[in-house]
């Protein structure tokens, strides 16, 4: 500011300050108020310690200890009493003092995005908005944080209570489809046989339950069907040995009752399907010998089929007997088939890590087919309610898990919660907090990141005398 600017603005504040006196004194020789000021009061001397230095022209520059200007000049004191916040206050409107009219000591500035930076004076950010003042005294509870309404709103915080509720989340696995083992048959001599002709089936096809397969020769089941005709003509009934003979030789058993109908041995016997269902493999030739025990035929009941899945190592522990399990075969698009896990096979396997679940399936329409990619998903959980929030409610830092608390008019506390399950949105609290308590699910982190700066600069005060 140059000399001559300097010079007409005292004139003005001398002009000012002597028309102020001269009302003044009109006032004090009437007795009475002037008509368009109801009173005038004598100025209030400043109280309290000085809390720092302002530049003398008003200028947003501010000293924690004295200095001066350009020019030379010294900065204006500031006590305690003059500082004014527009930072609401507990008690009363902004600025206003503590009960008994004492005006509070400013320990500090704070920034006001809640950034880990103090000012002994007042300042601004880069946003230009004004530091917080920082009270003796305030927040004395150290886990307790007090967040003005409208900065509430700002900032989008939003609280939900604890509720109990069953943790279930989705374990997502790959898995194959695979035949019953229960369902496959094979087809067999138990004696040395040559095969006279094969009937029209082969391999893929669907066969049903006692449809001949082929006609063989076999000249021990000649021999044994002879001695149960013989045995049948002499009256000896059905229980002799000669029937046990062939109920041993697996022959079938309607092939058994064809001979006691028509009580005459035939050359060639049909062999049968043991079971509906369909050939995975054709061993039989026409005119070849077979021996006893040699597959002629390979057949399975695909009506129900097995998904083998594998879970990893670390997934196993959520996984049930009896869960139930959604089915997405890779080759069946949009399709989806509902089962359970039957079995939890007892091994793992070195080389992957992962243990074998099966899932049992209905395929009444045989679209499942064996050996074919699907994804399971199964849904895991203890079955028992717990105590829940929201995973959003959880801040985890690695080695300690915090939830904050909200107890109403602004004032939120965090707390350090034992974690455990986790699915569905949600996350068991094993330890530290209640049902219904209410716990911040949105901008918690805004919360916390001033508790710990709280927390850190009453660390950095604790030495300082009020």
């Amino acid at each position: 500011m140059n000399r001559s600017l300097r010079t007409i603005l005292t004139l003005g504040a001398l002009a000012a300050a002597g028309a102020a006196g001269f009302w003044a004194g009109q006032a004090g020789m009437n007795g009475s108020a002037l008509p368009w000021h109801p009173s005038v009061e004598a100025p209030v001397a400043a109280t309290g310690p000085v809390i720092y230095f302002r530049d003398p022209d008003g200028r947003p520059a501010y000293s924690a200890v004295p200095a001066r200007t350009a020019d030379g000049r010294a900065y204006v004191a500031v006590r305690a009493s003059e500082d004014v916040s527009f930072e609401p206050r507990a008690g009363g409107q902004a600025g206003a003092p503590v009960a008994g009219g004492e005006p509070r000591r400013i320990v500090f500035y704070r920034n006001p995005m809640g950034l880990p930076d103090t000012s002994p004076v007042p300042k601004k950010d880069s946003m230009g908005m004004d530091y917080i003042p920082v009270y003796a005294g305030e927040d004395t509870d150290s886990g307790t944080v007090t967040v003005p309404s409208g900065r509430l709103q700002r900032t989008g915080v939003r609280s939900e209570p604890a509720e109990t509720r069953e943790i279930q989340r989705q374990v997502r696995v790959p898995g194959s489809v695979q035949l019953d083992e229960r369902r496959i048959s094979v087809v067999a001599t138990r004696t040395d046989a040559f095969v006279q002709e094969v009937a029209n089936v082969t391999t893929g096809d669907r066969v049903t339950r006692g449809q001949p397969l082929l006609k063989l020769y076999s000249p021990e089941i000649a021999a044994a069907g002879a001695l149960y005709v013989t045995e049948l003509a002499s009256g000896a009934g059905t229980a002799g040995g000669a029937r046990q003979r062939l109920e041993n030789l697996g022959v079938p058993a309607d092939t058994i009752a064809e001979l006691e109908r028509t009580r005459r041995v035939p050359l060639l016997f049909d062999w049968r399907a043991p079971r509906s269902g369909v050939v995975l493999e054709r061993n039989a030739i026409d005119g070849m010998k077979t021996t006893a025990g040699a597959v002629l035929f390979r057949l399975a009941d695909t009506s129900q089929v097995w998904v083998i899945a594998d879970v990893p190592e670390y997934d196993m522990a959520a996984v049930r007997i009896g869960a139930a399990a959604v089915v997405r075969p890779r080759g069946l698009a949009g399709r989806t088939f509902e089962g359970r896990i039957a079995l939890i096979y007892p091994q793992v396997a070195r080389d992957t890590r992962t243990t074998r679940v099966r899932i049992e399936l209905a395929n009444p329409d045989g679209l499942l087919l064996p050996d074919m990619y699907a994804e399971v998903v199964i849904a895991s959980g203890s079955g028992s309610t717990v105590v829940a929030v929201a995973e959003s409610a959880v801040i985890d830092s690695g080695t300690r898990q915090v939830v904050i608390i909200d107890r109403g008019e602004g004032k939120f506390e965090p707390r350090e919660v034992r974690t455990g399950a986790r699915g569905g949105g949600y996350v068991e609290i094993r330890e530290g907090l209640a049902a219904d308590e209410r716990v911040v699910v949105s901008a918690n982190f805004l919360i916390d990141a001033e508790s710990n700066l709280k927390a850190a600069l009453r660390a950095m005060t604790s030495g300082t005398t009020p």
